[in-house]
């Protein structure tokens, strides 16, 4: 054995009929070679086989024949091992490689007819990254090949060896050519082998998705482009993400119907592109994003593999593959019947600021009916809910042969301005406490030059006074938003953009010319906008009672609001008032967070350990301390201990703990409401006013609040503010906004 192959070949036993040929091999094992590249120990076992079973046509040795009439391997298992380029079967391809220079006058002719594989196994194993996959069950039977026949057929079907799966199939492969043909069902195959890819390419993550497919396929190995697909493949439940618990990439189903692929034609015409439910998540941290905490900065991980021309990874074999088809594709016949992206979720978290920002398109579709290089147009629909607030729609007609010719209309409305305080803040130091924001326009693009109508629109925008934090810078907003508020207390301006799209200009004289009229009219209009001001005052104070964040006691002039209801309950004995609770808990929560680290950070930098109390002093520098101070942030990483923690706000919940921070949210609900309902107790008017369960929810004025309603009569200062303010909406210059003001307070009301 190891004379003629290297390796070390012991069986079971042998049995031989001389007779008819018949002969069967038990318990073969085939070893490692001696000098397996160092991949393996020599005492491991390279391939075996519980049986082998030929049938040998002994008749035609005599023609110069061997033919093999059945051979059977019963239970085998093989070993492929791998690093880098060096293989543990190269010895053999050495060996047994024909020298080209050597003439054989007079040859033997070989068939093998009839060839069955049972319940075999195989292992795949990659020793750098690593990689350790195998397939079980495999069953291979063919009726051979003849030695003047270069066609071998043959079905198969094999499982999964990790997680679930099976395949089944049949291929048709012309030896001398390298043509082949094949036809494949697989069924919940689980892809959990791409998971071991990733290790080599990301520095942290998991993976899972299931493959269903039903393909025919013809083309030539020897030629990657040379091949027509046609068929259904279905990818499930795809999950990549920090870990099981939270994705970063995900969809429930794929399903993409197949016509024709035909790269080297080129044609790729789709039968339909179904996606369902997609999810991305991106997020900012103060030094990289998600996706660059995985695969390092500006993908340096990914980088170090490409570079490294001795390595294979499937995960970037698969991309540059897909990259490939996506590049062909737009100079190809394309055809797709029906594109559809249904329920889907881009989530944006940005934890770079002093306090986190977020936004979520929800429900997401688009859709594209007969997306065909021979129309003259490609039409897309786009269109998504905003959470917390807003929606968005997109209308495309794209010319198929050249991407800068192209129509779009697009429209974003109902989303409040509060919701971008967090840049607000971190920027100017200024927060909004009403507004809403309007975006809508229209490109006319032809051979990349630009002809944009675009229209900005904020109505009844309000800044809450200068918050004092080190975190934030100073930009005077409330200076720039006179300048740029018109008399009807919106900001409404369009701005056209023409150019082409490498070098885009916008123009900005209506923009300009308004700032100067708003400086020259403004200022005789001053008492009509305080009045303006006043009356919504007035009604919001009446309706709501807002809380600033962690803020736990009436100010003054929420005594002076809350003494009014206690006026009128007292002069209306048959009315009463339901106060609901809206809780912008995540908000609150956040502040209760850092307040709570920063103050156990301020507490151990103490010469006395043992004095745990905050004087006002100390409380004050405590809440103005920066939650990204540098000093502190390494305080949190040395008790956390945590490498895949990039966030501030995971490090504070992982050193303190979600339950004392939800006990301190809990602890300040009950603290609000015993300050409001102390003024209706002293009178003994509590049990006039019902205080309902709070609710926890993203508020459109971006701030927690008490909603107020009163049962029966409005009080009738309410009244008469009502009464005037329909009156100026009535006039100029808030006469043209009046529908849009009443669209967001209907919103607005529902919605709180």
């Amino acid at each position: 054995d190891e004379k003629y192959s290297g390796r070390q070949i012991p069986v079971g036993w042998v049995y031989f009929n001389p007779f008819n040929g018949y002969v069967h091999i038990q318990n073969l094992k085939i070893f490692e070679t001696k000098i397996a590249n160092n991949l393996v120990p020599e005492d491991s076992i390279f391939f075996s086989a519980k049986g082998l079973s030929a049938n040998v046509a002994l008749l035609k040795l005599a023609s110069k024949t061997i033919e093999i009439t059945k051979l059977t391997l019963n239970q085998p298992e093989g070993f492929i091992i791998q690093n880098k380029n060096n293989l543990n079967f190269n010895d053999l391809i050495q060996k047994f490689t024909p020298d080209k220079s050597e003439i054989i006058l007079d040859t033997f002719h070989f068939n093998i007819l009839k060839m069955k594989i049972k319940n075999g196994v195989f292992h795949y194993r990659e020793k750098l990254i690593p990689i350790n996959y195998f397939i079980k069950n495999v069953n291979i039977e063919s009726s051979g090949i003849y030695w003047n026949v270069d066609t071998l057929a043959a079905k198969f079907s094999f499982c999964s060896g990790i997680g679930t799966g099976n395949a089944a199939g049949d291929i048709t492969i012309n030896l001398k050519n390298m043509d082949y043909n094949l036809a494949i069902i697989v069924q919940q195959f689980n892809l959990n082998i791409i998971q071991q890819y990733l290790k080599d390419l990301a520095s942290y993550g998991t993976f899972n998705a299931y493959l269903n497919a039903d393909i025919q396929s013809k083309g030539n190995f020897k030629s990657v482009e040379k091949v027509t697909n046609k068929g259904v493949v279905v990818i499930q439940d795809f999950h990549f993400g920090k870990n099981p618990n939270e994705d970063y990439a995900a969809f429930d189903k794929l399903v993409v119907g197949i016509h024709e692929i035909s790269p080297d034609k080129p044609v790729y015409w789709y039968d339909s592109i179904l996606l369902i439910h997609p999810y991305f998540k991106y997020e900012r941290y103060d030094d990289l994003d998600n996706l660059q905490t995985i695969f390092g900065e500006n993908g340096s991980n990914i980088s170090a593999v490409t570079d490294d021309s001795t390595s294979f990874n499937l995960v970037l074999e698969v991309a540059n593959y897909v990259k490939k088809l996506g590049t062909n594709f737009y100079k190809s016949n394309f055809k797709i019947d029906k594109l559809k992206i249904e329920q889907g979720a881009f989530c944006f978290n940005d934890y770079s600021l002093s306090e986190k920002f977020s936004i979520e398109t929800n429900q997401l579709a688009i859709i594209a009916d007969s997306i065909n290089k021979m129309n003259d147009r490609l039409k897309f629909s786009f269109k998504s809910d905003i959470e917390p607030y807003g929606d968005m729609y997109v209308n495309l007609s794209l010319n198929p042969n050249d991407s800068r010719d192209f129509d779009m209309q697009y429209q974003l409305q109902g989303m409040p301005v509060t919701l971008f305080n967090p840049y607000l803040i971190n920027y100017t130091s200024y927060p909004f406490d009403r507004g809403t924001l309007e975006l809508n326009g229209k490109w006319n693009v032809r051979n990349g030059k630009i002809n944009s109508e675009n229209h900005i629109l904020v109505i009844d925008p309000r800044i809450q006074a200068k918050l004092e934090n080190n975190d934030s810078k100073y930009i005077p907003l409330p200076l720039i938003m006179y300048i740029i508020k018109e008399r009807g207390n919106v900001i409404d301006y369009s701005i056209p953009i023409s150019g082409n799209l490498k070098d885009p200009t916008f123009h900005l004289s209506d923009v300009v010319f308004d700032m100067l009229a708003n400086v020259i009219l403004k200022p005789p209009s001053i008492s009509y906008r305080t009045e303006i001001r006043n009356i919504e005052n007035e009604i919001e104070k009446s309706l709501s009672l807002t809380w600033n964040p962690v803020q736990n006691v009436l100010l003054s002039k929420q005594k002076e609001f809350t003494n009014k209801m206690v006026d009128f309950l007292a002069n209306h004995p048959d009315e009463t008032i339901d106060i609901y609770p809206i809780n912008y808990s995540r908000k609150e929560k956040e502040h209760i967070l850092f307040f709570e680290a920063k103050k156990k950070y301020y507490l151990s930098t103490r010469k006395d350990k043992n004095n745990l109390n905050l004087s006002k002093t100390d409380s004050i520098e405590v809440e103005n301390m920066s939650a990204k101070d540098d000093k502190f942030v390494l305080y949190l990483k040395d008790n956390v201990n945590d490498t895949l923690v990039f966030t501030v706000q995971d490090l504070c919940i992982k050193f303190l703990g979600s339950d004392t921070i939800n006990a301190k949210f809990e602890q300040l609900s009950n603290e609000r409401q015993a300050a409001f309902m102390s003024p209706f107790n002293f009178k003994g008017l509590s049990n006039r006013v019902t205080m309902n369960m709070g609710v926890n929810k993203i508020p459109y004025n971006g701030f927690s609040f008490y909603k107020i309603v009163y049962r029966g009569e409005l009080p009738p200062y309410l009244i008469k503010a009502y009464q005037q303010l329909n009156e100026y909406n009535d006039e100029a210059p808030r006469k043209q906004f009046e529908v849009k003001r009443e669209k967001n307070k209907s919103e607005v009301s529902l919605l709180n």
